[in-house]
Parts: C-alpha cells; structure tokens; sequence
C-alpha cells in the first residue's frame, strides 16, 4: 500500500525530543527521513538514561523510528558540499538548534531558500523572536512559561509540571501540522517558505481553555472550579475538568496509587448515580438538586460517590458507571498502558525488534489513515546509511566517500 508521504524526502538536523517527535511522524506517514548526526557522537540522547550499557537508549529509540542516519561534520568543506547537495535534492529540513547555530554554519534560511526554493525549512525553537528569544529551554521551562505549571497543581500546593511532554513532543506535533500545509501550498505556487514554531507558543496553544477562564475571571468567580477564593489569574484547581463539568479523581479498593476513577458529573448523571450508590434522598435536596446547587457543594457530592467507589476496583466502577451513562475513566498506570491488550491490538503500542536491544515496546502512529499503513520500523544505528546515502541518492563514487570520510566530514 502507497504511503501519504511517499517521494518526500527530509533532512531531519533535530535531538533530544521536540524534533525527533516530528520527523518520526512523517517517517510514519511514509517520508524518507535522513537524520544527520555528528560523526562519532550522534544524537545526545543515545546515550542519556541507558538502561543497557553501550545501547542506545530507549529515548533514542523510541523517538527514531522509520529513520536513516547519516554522519556529517557541516563544519568542514566537504561536509558543507554534501548538505548542500541533500538540500537540492530533499522537499523538507528540520531542525531545533538554538537560534542561529544553522546561519554560523554558512546556512541562513536565505541560503537554503537559494540552494532550494522548493525547499521547506522547518525551525522549533523554545521561543519566538522577542526578549526570551535566546534562553535555553527544556520541556518544564516551556510549561513553565507557556501557563501549564502556574494552571497544574493543588491550589495549596507549587506550580507543577505535568507528565505529558506537552512542551516538546507537543511541539512537534505542531510543526508536523506546519510542515504538511506548507507542502500543501507549494503544490499551489511551487514555491518552499520557513515554518516556525515556538515551545512557548505550543505550550500556550494547549493552555486554550485557562486562557479562556482568565479573561472570563474580570467578570466573578469561576463556579465550575472547587476554589474558594479567586485572585487575579487562573487558579491551580487540583483535578477539576476544566470543561465546563465537574470533575474528580474518587478512590477505588484496594487503594493503591493509581487505583482511582476520574468521574464527570453532568447534570443528568445525578439522578442515576444517586441511585447506584444508595443515596436516593439527596436526588430532590434543595441542596443538591439542581447543577448550581451542587457547584457549592462539590466537596460534598463527592464524597457521598466515593463512599461507594472506595470499596470497588477502578475497573468494577467503570462498568457500573458507563451503565448509567456517566462519564469516567480509571486511571491506568504505564505498567497497565504497557500490558493493555486493546492498545496492542489498536497498534497504539507496539513490539519492535532492535539489533542489539533485543525487543522493546515503544508507542504507535497515534494518527490512522485508512489509505497509509504504518509498519513501526527500529531505530537506525549512527551513521548506518551513510554510505548508502552518499552513493545511491548523491552519486558518489567509493573514492569519495573514502576522502570525506578522511577529511573528517563523515
């Protein structure tokens, strides 16, 4: 089966995370990735958090899949004449560098746009242009300037970082988004353009809704939050939905760390819930019996549900609740993403064979098109196609390849 993306070819200069997130999506959707990494060293993250010495690493792997690798110095002639050639004959180049690495290099986005105006040139950088543009950012520094630590939290509590890689991986997927409307376009005019996308604004573009309730707090208290008290910005709301519903995480049996139900309570999941947990007089409660009568009272309401909760697993109340209609979800820990037969079967988490790692687990196209099948491929060793590349897509000759390999650029 043809791929989306077959005939697209990207010059993939990213690490770490936010990058790799990227191209890994469009290697999924069938593009040919050619990942660049300095010779000898590669990526960082093959080596940060190993688990197997002298392996690459998890990190690596499972955010390099479908990939090839090429080594290449760009800091010495012959590797600058060999990206240039991979610029004349790719449709896209990524790269997360700190601002201006690419330009020192002898190649600002004016360059690139000459060497190839078809070419499109994908940037992620933790900020855009403006005071904060030269800071060093990491995942939590862009949740901390993009309004998801100041909103994540206990209103008690300090501002929190959530597990989610919203800030990297988040990222990415945003300028997977750029990525595919600009070759779009070019079908259009023919022509490459620069997409630019910032961690900060990424970040920032997933905090919509606290966005939202910032503006609506110039007009009163936010009544679908459990906070008491109400000052000048959003409030850090423990668990609350922030969709407009209440929302809670309940204690469920035998009252292990995940072992929780996160329940939505509608308006119409009242009537039914009070009946399940045996607490029919608080149906017609002049306290409790209209929506806005349990907006002050939510400590209560659940309470009254978690009594029941609390002596059934996470996966008994699901059942009892989806019966009755009420929305809920129990809080699945990775060990249990990790082992679930649906998201297996879903190819949401899939097997890959590594040559030397033996097999590991690693997440699926989360993203599935009825016409593109998606094969998850292991990760590329450094430097594994880099003869290949220079003969087979550049038309070198072996004493070529032997004298850059001399001279350092490969």
């Amino acid at each position: 089966m043809a791929k989306a993306l077959d005939g697209v070819r990207i010059v993939d200069m990213t690490h770490v995370q936010s990058g790799p997130t990227c191209t890994q999506i469009l290697a999924w959707f069938g593009a040919e990735v050619i990942k660049v990494e300095f010779p000898g060293r590669g990526d960082i993250t093959r080596q940060q958090l190993r688990d197997i010495p002298d392996v690459d690493s998890l990190y690596f792997t499972m955010l390099n899949c479908n990939k090839k690798s090429i080594t290449l110095n760009t800091k010495t002639e012959q590797g600058k004449k060999i990206f240039k050639r991979l610029l004349e004959v790719s449709d896209v180049i990524c790269e997360n560098f700190a601002p201006g690495a690419l330009a020192r290099q002898g190649f600002p986005w004016e360059v690139i746009h000459e060497i190839n105006p078809r070419l499109i040139y994908a940037s992620i950088k933790g900020f855009g242009p403006g005071k904060f543009v030269d800071l060093k950012v990491y995942e939590t520094v862009a949740q901390a300037m993009g309004g998801s630590m100041s909103t994540t939290g206990w209103e008690d509590g300090p501002p929190t970082s959530t597990g989610a890689q919203i800030g990297d991986s988040g990222t990415g997927i945003h300028a997977v988004a750029g990525i595919l409307a600009a070759l779009l376009q070019r079908e259009k005019t023919g022509k490459g353009q620069k997409v630019e996308v910032s961690m900060q604004a990424a970040v920032l573009n997933l905090c919509r809704v606290k966005l939202r309730d910032q503006q609506r707090l110039a007009h009163g208290p936010l009544n679908e939050y459990p906070n008491k008290t109400f000052g000048e910005a959003v409030p850090r709301s423990g668990n609350a939905s922030g969709g407009g519903q209440p929302g809670a995480a309940l204690k469920c049996t035998p009252g292990g760390p995940n072992d929780y139900i996160y329940t939505i309570l509608q308006p119409v999941g009242w009537e039914p819930l009070m009946k399940l947990v045996g607490r029919e007089e608080l149906i017609d409660h002049p306290d409790f019996s209209t929506p806005q009568a349990r907006l002050s009272r939510l400590d209560e309401c659940w309470a009254v549900v978690e009594a029941w909760t609390k002596d059934r697993t996470k996966l008994d109340v699901m059942v009892a609740f989806n019966k009755l209609n009420v929305p809920c979800g129990p809080v699945m820990s990775m060990k249990e993403i990790l082992e679930d037969e649906s998201l297996a079967a879903q190819g949401t988490v899939v097997e890959v064979d590594h040559p030397d790692r033996g097999t590991f687990k690693t997440v699926g196209n989360p993203i599935k098109l009825s016409e593109s099948s998606v094969e998850i491929e292991t990760s590329p060793g450094l430097g594994e196609h880099t003869e290949e590349i220079l003969k087979d897509l550049l038309g070198y000759d072996d004493e070529a390849v032997d004298k850059a390999r001399d001279e350092g650029a490969i």
